[in-house]
């Protein structure tokens, strides 16, 4: 029997079967079922257990098909191969647990707003959570759009079973060995392209459907010529579409929420010869320290006053009192609790969420190390290297003291979900910018006049101006000048920018040998790291050669 007629079989001896029962149904199974409360605003907040708080890296899975092993980075500690009876089992587990269950929720989805290349996706489950998490991010369903995709021959189906457990003695040898459990996870993330099948078995964090998908789409959309992205976009009052990349902490939520500028989505997009286009139809925010004054659209769409039944965007793991009121600077939890709600709870987005191609891209830093320029404009092969470095800084041990910044390097400003070789995202990008005249800014929102410890974070209104500079064509006519160590090209003026001395790091130091010998530090840091991501890598000796420190 296929997995199909499995399938079928299994939906047409269920008793409860709930096929794309309507949002407030949803709502009303996970308060009833006691899979959330509601709180004051409206919103619905759940708790999950510690190791579902966040994504299980360790615990995600590429099943390694003969078909498309040779187009998997398996050397990239985050394809981590998984051998197809594995999956098989895991299959029949998910299977038997929804054949078990008292109750099965389906949702029918699409991913990507360009109907070209919308993803179909049907999400099976026993918890209505994840039903209404789907409804939340994915699109809205037509039969139309889903006969003229081109995926409209290979849909996807995801079985999510967030509150099972795994049998660890039946997949010993087979899975890794968790070191907290002493015994092999009984958590798996698995995704088998090939198939257009996956499986969230044991975690309830609403990312691993998110992100689940969304690798799918990265490892698919390549093949149709479409280069997927994980950035932030918007579009201008003229058309005029921008995009912003950069990893956790680089301003990258809040720069792409601008009043004069409307959002098509803030974390995944694909880029065709149409132009860019959301995947999702929702978001999926980070909420802690959320500020309602700095970062109001976030917030109202969280917990504006509302009917529970009308509201439904899931709060996960956030302090909330017994009054039913969040206290968002509250971390003992997690400093990972999120809120997942439509797109249509913001104010300002762009009605289907497509554009143009992209006038601009922004890649976005937060260097704490107070040597990267606020601002530089990269070449073709300097945009391909910065893509394939995707840096920023980490900071690391504040509580005990001042301690020297850690560097991250994940390619593509999203390395855990780029599972094909770096040189097809690398050259794709490149050749995008010559077909579009798409410029390219380096922009730092991290430190100056020293590291973190001795130097000060630019300040966000100088960045707010840099970037509108940059959006508004204004960095295109004034003089450059190289810099000589990290080999960019630094304005030497910035419309908006009176003090120009920023513009170049060195100069906001108070001793320049000290910014010479840790800006030349940093550049080893890259140069190792690209030594040992790239080394074996077939990447085109023009952007190799863009590289600090080499």
């Amino acid at each position: 029997m296929t997995f199909s007629e499995r399938l079928k079989s299994v939906m047409d001896a269920h008793g409860n079967v709930k096929r794309n029962i309507s949002r407030a149904e949803m709502i009303r199974e996970g308060v009833e079922h006691r899979e959330c409360v509601p709180a004051a605003c409206g919103a619905l907040a759940t708790w999950t257990p510690p190791e579902s708080s966040g994504r299980s890296p360790k615990d995600t899975y590429i099943v390694r098909n003969p078909e498309s092993e040779a187009t998997i980075d398996w050397t990239s500690p985050n394809n981590i191969p998984l051998d197809p009876d594995t999956f098989d089992m895991l299959l029949e587990d998910s299977l038997a647990a929804l054949e078990s269950s008292d109750r099965m929720y389906v949702t029918d989805r699409l991913v990507g707003a360009n109907s070209s290349y919308s993803l179909p996706v049907h999400t099976l489950s026993d918890w209505a959570l994840s039903a209404l998490f789907t409804d939340n991010v994915f699109r809205p369903w037509s039969d139309e759009t889903a006969k003229s995709t081109c995926f409209s021959d290979r849909h996807f189906t995801l079985l999510a079973l967030p509150y099972r457990k795994l049998d660890p003695a039946r997949y010993e040898g087979r899975l890794r060995v968790d070191p907290g459990l002493g015994h092999t996870s009984t958590m798996a993330v698995a995704m088998n392209f090939d198939r257009g099948l996956g499986v969230v078995y044991g975690s309830a964090y609403g990312g691993s459907i998110k992100k689940l998908i969304f690798t799918v789409m990265n490892y698919l959309l390549p093949g149709e010529d479409i280069l997927p992205l994980h950035c932030s976009a918007n579009e201008g009052k003229r058309g005029d579409c921008a995009l912003l990349l950069g990893l956790s902490g680089t301003g990258k939520t809040t720069l792409s929420a601008d009043p004069s500028r409307a959002l098509l989505g803030d974390d995944e997009h694909g880029w065709n010869d149409e132009g860019i286009a959301n995947f999702e139809n929702g978001c999926y925010a980070k909420l802690i320290d959320l500020d309602p004054e700095k970062e109001p659209e976030i917030y109202n769409a969280c917990f504006h006053k509302d009917d529970v039944e009308s509201h439904g965007a899931i709060i996960e793991n956030a302090m909330m009192y017994p009054w039913g009121e969040f206290d968002l600077f509250d971390d003992r939890l997690t400093p990972n609790s999120r809120g997942s709600y439509p797109l249509t709870y913001l104010s300002n987005t762009k009605e289907g969420s497509s554009s143009g191609h992209p006038k601009t891209i922004l890649f976005l830093t937060a260097d704490a190390n107070g040597v990267i320029p606020p601002v530089a404009k990269l070449s073709r092969e300097q945009a391909m290297f910065w893509f394939l470095m995707g840096y920023t800084s980490k900071l690391a041990g504040t509580e005990t003291g001042i301690v020297d910044p850690v560097s991250t390097f994940s390619r593509f400003f999203g390395e855990p979900f780029m599972p094909r070789l770096p040189e097809v995202y690398a050259s794709m990008l490149g050749e995008k910018m010559d077909r579009h005249g798409t410029s390219v800014y380096l922009v730092n929102t991290g430190w100056t006049g020293g590291p973190y410890g001795v130097g000060h974070r630019i300040s966000l209104p100088l960045t707010r101006r840099i970037v509108n500079a940059a959006l508004e064509g204004k960095l295109e006519d004034v003089e450059y000048e190289r810099d000589p160590i990290f080999k960019v090209d630094v304005p030497t003026t910035c419309p908006g920018v009176e003090d120009t001395s920023i513009l170049k790091p060195v100069n906001t130091w108070n001793e320049p040998a000290a910014y010479e010998e840790r800006a030349r530090k940093l550049a080893g840091e890259f140069a190792a790291h690209y030594e040992k991501a790239y080394g074996d890598q077939e990447i085109d000796p023009a952007v190799a050669a863009e590289c600090p420190g080499k």
